[in-house]
């Protein structure tokens, strides 16, 4: 990936200590991005995981890389299997790992080598409550989040569960990386709006990309 490419994108726009969103980042790969998830979802299907209560979450996902987050009866973690067909989860498409390597190095954080990719699917209604990015094992690493088919309203708070939120209107192709004093940052996404993407549907798909190992 050539970051020429991203020239006449808009400027990336800081929000806090070590978290910056860069607009329209992934716009130019988006067939490739798009490509990349139905790969996935061939192999690892979108799913409705348990909350360790024992109710489905709202969000349908699925994962890729060497690891993948799930959540059941036994909590939160991450897993080299994908538990509902007992097999390693799919490999990182090659896209992916370039695009968020790309996007962390353009947000001040070089090297970043994801090993999980969150597959999330939104649809008209689905939200996700704040919560912070706490099971992975090296907070050094920063997040990547990349946003395609329906705009979504993203929530970025504090330290604090209970700190004031900034609402952050995220379109198709934007990209979302925090990381070092914002990297336990509570966050989510307010309930979607309906309406048609015109590639994706009736759909939001979010790619979070993390080093969990």
């Amino acid at each position: 990936m050539n970051a020429s490419l991203f020239d006449d994108e808009p400027a990336e726009m800081p929000l806090a200590p070590g978290a910056t969103m860069l607009r329209g980042f992934a716009l130019a790969h988006s067939a490739a991005l798009q490509a990349g998830v139905a790969a996935v979802l061939a192999q690892a299907p979108l799913r409705q995981m348990l909350t360790p209560g024992g109710k489905l979450m709202a969000v349908w996902m699925t994962n890729c890389g060497p690891l993948g987050w799930v959540s059941d009866r036994r909590g939160y973690r991450y897993q080299a299997q994908d538990p509902v067909s007992g097999r390693p989860w799919p490999a990182l498409p090659a896209a992916f790992a370039e695009l968020a390597q790309q996007a962390a190095e353009r947000a001040g954080f070089p090297r970043f080598e994801p090993d999980a990719c969150l597959i999330n699917r939104y649809l008209p209604g689905t939200r996700l409550s704040l919560h912070q990015d706490r099971d992975e094992q090296d907070f050094s690493q920063p997040i990547v989040s990349v946003s395609l088919g329906l705009p979504a309203v993203f929530l970025f708070g504090g330290l604090s569960r209970g700190d004031k939120t900034e609402r952050l209107d995220l379109q198709h192709g934007d990209v979302l990386v925090w990381g070092g004093p914002a990297r336990l940052r509570f966050h989510g996404v307010m309930p979607l709006a309906g309406g048609r993407h015109e590639e994706l549907g009736e759909q939001r798909i979010n790619l979070t990309f993390r080093k969990a190992g």
